[in-house]
C-alpha cells in the first residue's frame, strides 16, 4: 500500500478538441498517464490529484474524464484546480460520482482522508499577488479557511497532517504569506503543489525545503506524466 500524487491531468477524454497536447512536453499525455500509472499504482494504493483533472465544463461534461480515471487501479482523491469549471458543492459531486458507479474518487473539500497515521489534507489555494482586488482577497480568505479546516480536521483524529494543493505557496519572488502562515502555524512539513507548466516556469518553483517546509512541484509535465511516490 502506497501513496503517490500528481497534479494536472487535463484530461479531455470528452473534449478532445481541448487537448494540452499542443504545448511543448505534453505530447500525448494521456496515453501516458495511462501508461505510467498502469506501471506503477496498485489497486490498494492511494493517488492524489490536486487540480485541472478536466477540461469538462460541468459535470455531466468531465463524465468521460472521470470514467478514464475510475478505471484507473487505487483509490483517487481530488482537489479543485483553477480549470475545473466542472467543481459544484462536494454533495452534487459526490451524487454525480455515486451515480456514474466511480467509488473509487473521493472529494478532498473542507475535509481530509486517513492515510496510516497521516491526514492527507488540502484545498485549491490561490494566486500569490497582492492586487488589492477585493475579490481576490474574498478568495484567498476563503481558501486559507478551507485549509485550516482541513488540517484540524486531520488533528482531531490525532493524524499528522500532509499538505496538497493546486497553487503554489510560492513562487519565483511572490508568497502567499496567507496560505505560508497556515503551513507554519500547523508546522506542515511536506507541501505538495502543481499548477506551473512549462520548464522554464519550473524553474522558478521551490523545490526544497523553505522555513523548514519541504515543498514538492508535482504538476503533471514536470514529473512526465509520472505519478510520484509520496511514501
Amino acid at each position: 500500500m502506497s501513496l503517490f500524487v500528481i497534479a494536472d491531468l487535463h484530461l479531455c477524454q470528452g473534449n478532445p478538441e481541448k487537448t494540452m497536447s499542443i504545448f511543448n512536453g505534453w505530447k500525448n499525455y494521456q496515453e501516458l498517464i495511462e501508461k505510467n500509472w498502469l506501471k506503477l499504482i496498485k489497486n490498494d494504493d492511494t493517488v492524489v490529484l490536486p487540480g485541472d483533472i478536466s477540461w469538462g465544463m460541468s459535470l455531466q461534461e468531465s463524465a468521460s474524464d472521470f470514467h478514464f480515471i475510475e478505471r484507473l487501479p487505487g483509490e483517487k482523491i481530488i482537489i479543485k484546480g483553477n480549470h475545473d469549471y466542472w467543481w459544484s458543492t462536494k454533495k452534487k459531486m459526490d451524487d454525480f460520482l455515486k451515480a456514474e458507479e466511480c467509488g473509487s474518487i473521493k472529494i478532498l473539500h473542507n475535509n481530509h482522508f486517513r492515510y496510516g497515521n497521516y491526514g492527507i489534507c488540502g484545498t485549491r489555494g490561490w494566486v500569490n499577488m497582492t492586487t488589492g482586488e477585493t475579490q481576490d482577497e474574498k478568495v484567498l480568505k476563503r481558501e486559507v479557511q478551507r485549509l485550516e479546516t482541513s488540517i484540524q480536521s486531520a488533528l482531531k483524529e490525532n493524524l499528522k497532517p500532509i499538505v496538497f494543493m493546486h497553487y503554489p505557496p510560492i513562487f519565483a519572488t511572490n508568497f502567499n504569506y496567507d496560505i505560508l502562515e497556515v503551513l507554519y502555524r500547523y508546522n506542515i512539513k511536506d507541501c505538495y503543489y502543481g499548477h506551473v507548466h512549462g520548464r522554464s516556469a519550473h524553474e522558478l518553483c521551490v523545490k526544497n525545503t523553505y522555513d523548514g517546509v519541504n515543498f514538492h512541484l508535482i504538476s503533471g509535465d514536470y514529473l512526465q506524466f509520472i505519478p510520484k511516490k509520496v511514501m
